[in-house]
């Protein structure tokens, strides 16, 4: 048996129950083989592989907290520290009723190799709480984080652990953690990243992701020579990331037709209302129905389809494996070119196998959606100056970053035999310098 296929099989015989973990595992391991291969024998014996799935540190906590009602409730935290070969641990915390360990880590692995593409001095970690927000009151979800971070202090750092937002975590819940974080640790550093600009944030990184998504997109479109302007696109979601993406999508001069939420998708044969759109979702805090009611143009279908139309390029921006063989299916029928990932892992194995195939420009989340961490970064280093840089000068970096990524995925894939494949290409790419440390500093 292969080393790379011995440890597949480890991972899901020794945590059978995380299945999320196995997909990732099995995404990112497979699309090494070129490199394993090349010093197999050495690898095994250093056990690299397994030191590379397995995370640092691993931490579950106990958070209870008190409603409006006086009902005590009890939540589970996680935080895992996954690789911190090239600087110190960074990822989202996620708050969500479907967090548990195996999302968590899942997570974590991904950004141990995003984090690496970015160019920047940064580790691989991720952490939440199976905790829903929505419904709660302010009161509540202060008294739920100031619990969370409670616990989450012992473990985290300016030059340790640098956690930011993610699903259900916004600039408000950083807000929260950060306080209790400094009035416990009596330190004012740049422990969070996503913080209010008050604060020790960072401009660009609310549109970071969005934004970084179409820089990539048109980085590859360039590279193809191919124009961005004019193409027809589908986005999924209509939160922070797909409402930034579509943004920028139609400064480039793309047409974007549709967006989606929980509920159900909009098909906007005149190009999506961003104004209208962010009033609905941000402002007035309503479904997309009320975007159509609003809009003669507009269609609102409840439930999924938002991928049924034909377009030249999908973006999914909304959650993990929203997008399944099925979908994959009709838009290459439909004749989609490029699928770019907003989200982390959108898209199933199967259909990313199936994009490949078929010859579809796809970028996997790690490199396409990396605008995001990239920021964050940044957001640490003006924390460690004490500086804030302008609008400008931030989006310049992340212009020049997300550039970066993908040309080192593309020159990756030409080495290793697999021009076109974008997933090889990131993995390997952000596998190569986190092998390197590893490599360089023993076996810790």
């Amino acid at each position: 048996m292969s080393y790379v296929d011995q440890v597949i099989e480890w991972v899901e015989t020794s945590f059978p129950q995380e299945k999320e973990f196995h997909q990732t595992v099995n995404e990112v391991l497979a699309s090494l083989r070129p490199v394993i291969e090349e010093k197999e024998d050495m690898y095994r014996k250093d056990a690299l592989l397994e030191r590379l799935v397995t995370p640092e540190k691993q931490f579950v906590f106990r958070v209870p907290w008190v409603g409006d009602d006086g009902q005590v409730h009890v939540n589970t935290g996680y935080r895992v520290q996954f690789n911190s070969a090239i600087g110190p641990y960074k990822g989202g915390i996620r708050f969500h009723p479907s967090v548990n360990m195996s999302i968590v880590k899942f997570l974590g692995f991904e950004q141990t190799f995003k984090n690496s593409l970015t160019g920047l001095p940064i580790g691989g970690g991720k952490g939440g709480a199976d905790f829903d927000p929505k419904g709660k009151s302010d009161r509540e979800i202060m008294a739920f984080c100031q619990s969370f971070v409670t616990e989450l202090s012992k473990y985290i750092g300016a030059d340790t652990d640098v956690p930011a937002g993610d699903m259900g975590v916004g600039v408000k819940e950083i807000g929260y953690m950060f306080g209790q974080y400094k009035r416990l640790k009596g330190v004012y550093e740049g422990a969070f990243t996503g913080k209010g600009l008050s604060f020790g944030g960072s401009l660009v990184r609310k549109e970071a992701t969005g934004f970084g998504l179409l820089y990539i997109v048109k980085e590859m479109l360039d590279y193809h020579n191919i124009e961005l302007k004019g193409k027809r696109v589908a986005v999924s979601g209509a939160g922070n990331v797909a409402i930034h993406a579509i943004m920028k999508a139609q400064k480039f001069g793309a047409h974007v037709v549709t967006c989606s939420d929980s509920s159900g998708w909009i098909y906007d044969a005149e190009g999506i209302d961003l104004e209208l759109l962010k009033k609905i979702k941000e402002v007035q805090k309503d479904r997309l129905s009320e975007y159509a009611k609003a809009r003669e143009s507009a269609v609102y279908t409840e439930g999924k389809g938002v991928w049924s139309v034909n377009v030249d390029i999908a973006l999914p921006c909304a959650t993990q494996n929203e997008l399944d063989l099925e979908d994959a299916k009709t838009l290459v029928d439909h004749g989609v070119m490029v699928v770019a990932e907003g989200a982390n892992m959108p898209c199933t194995h199967d259909a990313m196998e199936y994009f490949i195939t078929h010859k579809v420009m796809f970028l996997p989340g790690k490199a396409a959606n990396a605008g995001g961490v990239a920021v964050s970064a940044l957001e640490m280093s003006q924390n460690s100056g004490r500086l804030n840089w302008s609008f400008g000068d931030i989006d310049d970096r992340l212009q020049h970053i997300m550039s970066n990524i993908f040309h080192n995925l593309n020159l990756a894939s030409i080495n290793y035999g697999c021009e076109g494949n974008y997933i090889v290409g990131a993995n390997i790419a952000g596998f190569l310098k986190v092998l390197d440390a590893m490599n360089a500093q023993g076996i810790v």
